[in-house]
């Protein structure tokens, strides 16, 4: 009840300030002008408020100007604000910026039109009355966009069509305060000047221009001589962005030295003091108000697409920080328990259950205590328990068959103990490689990504394909670092019969520029598609293999994709064995591998996870190679990654180069081992990639064929067929040799 009580002395104390406001600005703008004319300012806020304040205003206009005995050159505007009142009396049931506007302006029009009938000026009169109650118009649904705003959420949001929302009120306020006849002090001057030095000081250059050009579009709205009096004002406020970083008391000196500078390079004039005292009294004020200004009152157009980035690599850095954390705490806790594990004494248990019930207790264990329990603790870890192996020592003991099955029983437990726990352990390695994992791709994923975001491009791109009947959930097209074109494309998955390459043609002909499209990558719930330009590089690739046992399934898997943003990946995977089976390990290898880094995961991150895969997949032992290349066409780089894989060798202008790896297959224990390494790759280099199925003995013959031939198809292909030449008749193996050129495009 006192709650309601409060709540209600508060909004009867707030309804009272807003009429008292109202009223107040009523009065104040009734006499202002704009452009020579009466200024519509007053009119429009009438229009804007809801019915009471309206009414405020329109008396407080009304008292003005019986006081000042203006009521006859104001009837146009006192007739306007009283149909504004009338007709939000019957039809204002809710405010609609819209409606307001409408009303205002047509108000204004009809009041005009009727004034001027009876003076007989309803000709050339009519006209005017149009623009003038159009402009006034604006103004209000202006207004009301704002104030609606305001109410939804209290925050200036400078986005979107309220921006320009808030621009019109601006101007249209220092333009009717521009002629408010103060001594001194201007007071439209006076504002503008405040909230440009706030623009520079804040938002920079971009924030000084614009506050500064709104202001002085005011006021040469309310006369020519004050706006050529501050015609040089986006200048001043534009060298006050430069020092924005200094401080605002910097910030206000620069501003003053700035148009003082400006104003004695003009020329001195009355206009120009008046203006350098509005100057100095906006810095100063602007000096003790801008601890008080606060980022959270002001929404710019471009604060979430600069902020969201930021926000969220801080937030996926911390995720995955945290995660390491959690794994690295874990392993230690593991370690620790595994150290206390207490698994038990074969002879204090014995002589607690076999021994407790024996007679002669008192003369082994409280004679011979000491003797007893070392004799039975050095009999316990013996390999074999039984009468026979007894330790003399205990030759008198009665309960020796008991003891023996005792210990024998003790021994199994703790072999099980020990199983146990080894399986444990492995599950706990291989949990803590996953948490390794996921904290890697998370780590990756928060990477700052150097592009460009283009918003006019990806509007357009939509535009076409909604105008071709194309369905999409969202384009994002962006410029790399190398300024290349790329634009994403994200469809459900039931479109995954769609033409991508008509697509990639349609949007070819909107850009005007010729695109190649990626394959798409399917995450399960939609399929992405990559555009893009083409980048400065391509490459040729041959392959070729052939089977150890001339049937024709080939243990070994190869795959060649591009990723669509820039970067080629050639991938060979050798399976164990030969045959069909071993073409299921390294299939599913090459297979995941792409899908992964298609996805965007990154190799490290991809190689973890399906190693984890291969040593759980299944309870028989299972492993394959990985040996791939990544190519980045942008820039010619060239990246090799092996796990487990034979050697790899790279003509690089006139030398080969070998690249050996000592690292273990994937799937053959839970930590994976990858070796990735950068190398010098230009144009006219080959790569050449192998499986197990060509021998060491072979690479001497593959450097001189390197050196002394280009064409790449007959390099791959001898190789291929010297491979049995160069190993023993007892060593069959699956072979496969891909080649790779780099060229121009």
């Amino acid at each position: 009840m006192i709650n309601t009580l409060n709540n209600g002395e508060r909004t009867a104390a707030e309804s009272a300030v807003g009429f008292v406001l109202a009223l107040t600005s009523g009065f104040i703008l009734s006499e202002t002008q704009l452009a020579g004319v009466a200024s519509f300012t007053d009119i429009s806020l009438a229009g804007a408020l809801s019915l009471p304040y309206s009414a405020a205003v329109l008396t407080g206009s009304l008292v003005h100007s019986i006081l000042g005995e203006n009521v006859g050159r104001n009837i146009v505007k006192i007739s306007a604000m009283l149909m504004i009142l009338i007709t939000k009396l019957f039809f204002d049931t809710k405010k609609e910026p819209r409606f307001c506007g409408i009303t205002t302006a047509v108000s204004i029009f009809l009041s005009g039109a009727a004034v001027s009938a009876l003076i007989g000026e309803v000709v050339y009169k009519l006209l005017f009355y149009a623009f003038y109650g159009s402009l006034s118009g604006l103004t209000a649904y202006s207004a009301v966009v704002i104030m609606e705003s305001l109410r939804n959420r209290t925050v200036i949001d400078l986005s979107s069509s309220r921006g320009t929302a808030y621009a019109v009120v601006y101007t249209i306020i220092v333009a009717a305060l521009c002629s408010v006849k103060v001594p001194i002090v201007n007071a439209g001057l006076l504002i503008g000047v405040i909230v440009t030095i706030t623009g520079a000081y804040y938002y920079g250059q971009t924030g000084g221009v614009l506050c500064a050009a709104l202001t002085a579009c005011g006021a040469f709205l309310a006369s020519p001589d004050h706006g050529m009096s501050v015609v040089l004002l986006p200048v001043a406020g534009m060298l006050t962005g430069y020092f924005n970083k200094r401080g605002s008391m910097m910030s206000a000196f620069v501003f003053s030295c700035s148009e003082f500078v400006l104003m004695v390079i003009t020329g001195v004039t009355d206009q120009s003091i008046s203006v350098m005292v509005n100057v100095i009294a906006a810095s100063v004020i602007f000096t003790v108000a801008a601890p008080l200004y606060s980022d959270k009152w002001v929404k710019r157009p471009d604060c979430d697409s600069a902020a969201l980035p930021e926000l969220m690599h801080t937030r996926m850095s911390f995720m995955s920080d945290s995660i390491g954390t959690v794994r690295e705490e874990s392993e230690k806790i593991a370690q620790l328990l595994a150290k206390n594990a207490d698994h038990g004494n074969a002879a204090e248990s014995i002589t607690e259950k076999i021994c407790a019930g024996c007679f002669k207790r008192l003369t082994c264990l409280k004679a011979h205590n000491a003797l007893t329990l070392s004799v039975l603790r050095r009999f316990s870890e013996s390999a074999e328990y039984s009468e026979e192996n007894f330790p003399h020592e205990l030759d008198e003991c009665l309960h020796k068959s008991e003891i023996c099955t005792a210990l024998d029983d003790s021994m199994r437990e703790r072999i099980t103990a020990r199983m146990l726990e080894a399986r444990f352990h492995e599950n706990r390695l291989l949990m803590f490689e996953q948490l390794r994992i996921m904290e890697e791709m998370i780590a990756a994923a928060s990477k700052r990504l150097d592009v460009r975001y283009s918003e006019k491009t990806s509007s357009a791109v939509s535009v076409k394909l909604r105008k071709f009947g194309v369905d999409h959930n969202n384009v994002i097209a962006y410029y790399n670092d190398r300024d290349r074109l790329i634009i994403e494309l994200y469809f459900d998955y039931k479109d995954s019969q769609q033409n991508y390459m008509r697509v990639c043609d349609l949007i070819s002909d909107e850009l005007r520029i010729p695109l190649n499209v990626s394959e798409p990558v399917n995450s399960g719930k939609e399929i992405r598609v990559r555009i893009y330009e083409k980048p400065q590089y391509d490459v040729d690739v041959y392959c070729t293999s052939r089977s150890a046992d001339k049937s024709g399934d080939n243990g070994d898997s190869t795959v060649f994709f591009s990723d669509g943003t820039g970067s080629v990946y050639a991938v060979l995977s050798d399976g164990m064995g030969t045959g069909r089976k071993a073409a299921v390990e390294s299939q599913i290898v090459v297979k995941m591998f792409r899908r992964l880094v298609s996805s965007g995961v990154n190799y490290n991150s991809a190689i973890g996870m399906i190693n984890s895969i291969m040593v759980t997949k299944s309870q028989d032992e299972s492993f394959a190679t990985l040996d791939a290349v990544k190519v980045d066409l942008d820039t010619c780089g060239l990246t090799v990654i092996k796990s487990g894989a034979a050697s790899t060798l790279i003509r690089h202008r006139n030398s080969v180069i070998k690249i050996s790896s000592p690292t273990f297959p994937i799937g053959i224990y839970e930590h994976s081992e990858v070796f990735s390494r950068e190398y010098d790759f230009e144009e006219g280099d080959i790569l050449i990639m192998c499986s197990d199925g060509i021998s060491e003995n072979e690479y001497l013959y593959i450097k001189e064929l390197l050196m002394s031939e280009s064409d790449l198809k007959k390099i791959v292909d001898d190789i291929c067929a010297k491979s049995d030449t160069f190993t023993a008749a007892s060593r069959a193996d699956d072979v496969t040799v891909i080649g790779m050129r780099v060229k121009r495009n």
